[in-house]
């Protein structure tokens, strides 16, 4: 079984990426690229794709699987989770990971309600990740020129207990051009204030040479996920742009499946050098 926590894996490297998972073919590219590059990963489930099938039974149960199977230390981690209890149910379920979304809450409500679920998450082993943010529209905290402060980031993290905290510095959720500019000032000033690991959100959208400038002021956890599903998405488009069968899924999705992973193995290599 190598089924670990964030923390576990970030004990052992000195960052983690964490892609999301929409589909199944989706977690086998990301176990495939782990094992190939001999990286540590974090696979993730966000609570849009939780709704999309209906349930997080149905690939929680195989995400984690998929984790225990493979060779690679692998963590499975509910992402932007808003409703409290989907972060319960994660935890039971088998999560090694959470996260709570609570940046479109008041200050003390999201401090109040993270650090029920952070002890929640702390009782059953499972590491746990927060937003600080203030109220804002689907991005949250991510919104344009919102950036998280020091001084509360120190308050937040001593109050809740959390383990890993996600930070605003420049980037946005569903970025398709790599054009964000991260504020690498404000992220040295967020880990010298904060005993926990840093996670930057919305990476599809930050190039690689400003990433290992943000790995270097202190970011530990990668979230990236636009860039991946538009590898996918080409490639299954590249089927039937060349006159590809309709008449079998798996003809567009291995080949889908495929780019997926090797594009990820690019891109651990690229950061790791």
């Amino acid at each position: 079984m190598t089924l670990k926590t964030t923390g576990a894996i970030l004990s052992r490297q000195s960052f983690v990426v964490a892609a999301n998972a929409i589909l199944l073919e989706q977690g086998e590219a990301l176990i495939q690229a782990a094992e190939q590059s001999g990286t540590g990963l974090v696979m993730q489930l966000s609570e849009n794709t939780v709704d999309y099938h209906g349930s997080l039974e149905p690939m929680g149960l195989a995400l984690l699987a998929l984790a225990r199977q493979s060779s690679a230390d692998i963590s499975v981690h509910l992402d932007h989770a808003t409703r409290p209890e989907l972060v319960l149910e994660a935890i039971e379920l088998g999560f090694s990971s959470v996260m709570f979304d609570g940046s479109k809450l008041s200050y003390q409500q999201n401090l109040a309600t993270t650090r029920d679920l952070a002890r929640a998450a702390s009782a059953k082993g499972v590491w746990f990740e927060a937003e600080l943010g203030e109220v804002g529209g689907k991005d949250g905290v991510h919104a344009p020129g919102v950036r998280t402060k020091p001084s509360e980031a120190t308050e937040f993290v001593a109050a809740t207990g959390i383990a890993g905290l996600a930070v605003a510095v420049g980037s946005s959720h569903a970025m398709t051009e790599k054009s964000a500019s991260l504020d690498l000032e404000l992220i040295s000033q967020l880990a010298s204030a904060v005993p926990v690991p840093l996670v930057l959100h919305g990476s599809s959208g930050v190039a690689i040479p400003e990433l290992k400038k943000a790995l270097a002021a202190g970011i530990a956890k990668v979230n990236v996920a636009t860039e991946f599903n538009l590898v996918f998405n080409k490639a299954v488009a590249e089927h039937f742009a060349n006159g590809g069968s309709l008449s079998d899924p798996r003809k567009y999705l291995v080949p889908a499946r495929e780019a997926m992973a090797q594009a990820m193995v690019e891109y651990l290599l690229a950061l790791s050098n």
